[in-house]
């Protein structure tokens, strides 16, 4: 099978899209024919290597943490799915031709592939930050990034929770926020304070999807700074904000069957932009330069 790799820590110019060997399904897992990959600012990361401590990793790194295809292999202790089932979900390597999920719940009917190819990390990041913070019906949360990726995804549950969602983002994406239920602020200088006149003081949970605007500020919008999550700012707990990475704190089967659920009933949208496999090196450069509406996801014919 063809997957996208790179042997050599770099950027976009590294990644070659080439043969590798075909995973397998284990014990609890499902592989699947992908259909549609997303592209992840985690990808990047590990493309740079900025997670590494090597200078040139062992073998051919493969990249992806979610993909969406129909189902081509069962692992043992596996039930509910069958060969032939169309699914998303969570995994590793899964910008390939076949990747193994690790969780994962139905297609929705309907909803295109790279709809929710997209829908993996940016479901299960989204529920897991609102269920740390206790977001529900009343709360008023500030995201922080509320363009991208996650934070659309993000906005968009939260409002379903019955939240007041104020949001940030550059000024050509407040008509998106506008659209998702939330009331945009731009970002950069000065976030805190524009967020305050939004909310009318301070706001009862903070998430911070982009990790730009400094933990220290992002805590004086809340009376207690636990209840800043950050899953983009490493150095956040220092400021008394809280940082997840998932672990112990994710619920991915929930989470994807939550995510589903509100594809399914049009309560969550996501912004797609596609590119062919061949051409993931453009995505990559996209996602790195930071400014990104939704998602990018990577397709096959």
């Amino acid at each position: 099978m063809r997957a996208l790799q790179f042997t050599t820590y770099g950027g976009p110019e590294q990644l070659a899209w080439a043969e590798a060997p075909e995973p397998h399904a284990g014990p609890g897992q499902v592989r699947v024919a992908v259909r549609a990959a997303s592209v992840n600012p985690i990808d990047w990361k590990m493309l740079s290597g900025a997670m590494a401590q090597d200078e040139r990793p062992e073998r051919p790194v493969l990249l992806g943490f979610d993909a969406a295809g129909v189902v081509d292999e069962v692992g043992d202790r596996v039930d509910g799915v069958a060969v032939g089932d169309e699914v998303f979900g969570r995994g590793s390597g899964t910008q390939a031709e076949l990747a193994v999920l690790d969780a994962w719940a139905t297609r929705p009917e309907g909803v295109d592939w790279a709809v929710v190819a997209a829908a993996g990390v940016a479901g299960e990041t989204s529920e897991r930050g609102l269920r740390l913070l206790g977001v529900e019906s009343g709360t008023t949360l500030f995201v922080d990034g509320g363009a991208g990726g996650v934070g659309a995804v993000a906005v968009q549950m939260a409002v379903t929770r019955g939240a007041t969602v104020v949001a940030s983002a550059s000024e050509a994406n407040h008509p998106l926020l506008r659209d998702l239920g939330a009331t945009p602020v731009l970002y950069g200088d000065g976030v805190v304070e524009r967020v305050m006149d939004a909310a009318g003081g301070q706001v009862d949970a903070v998430f911070d999807v982009a990790g730009k605007t400094p933990a220290e500020d992002l805590v004086r919008l809340v009376r207690d700074p636990a209840q800043v999550v950050s899953i983009a700012n490493f150095g956040a707990a220092a400021a008394g904000a809280r940082v997840t990475g998932g672990g112990d704190d994710s619920k991915p089967v929930e989470a994807l069957e939550l995510t589903a659920s509100l594809l399914a009933e049009g309560r969550l949208e996501i912004p797609v932009r596609t590119f062919p496999f061949e051409e993931a090196a453009e995505a990559y450069r996209i996602s790195q330069s930071g400014h990104v509406r939704g998602k990018l996801v990577l397709v096959h014919p």
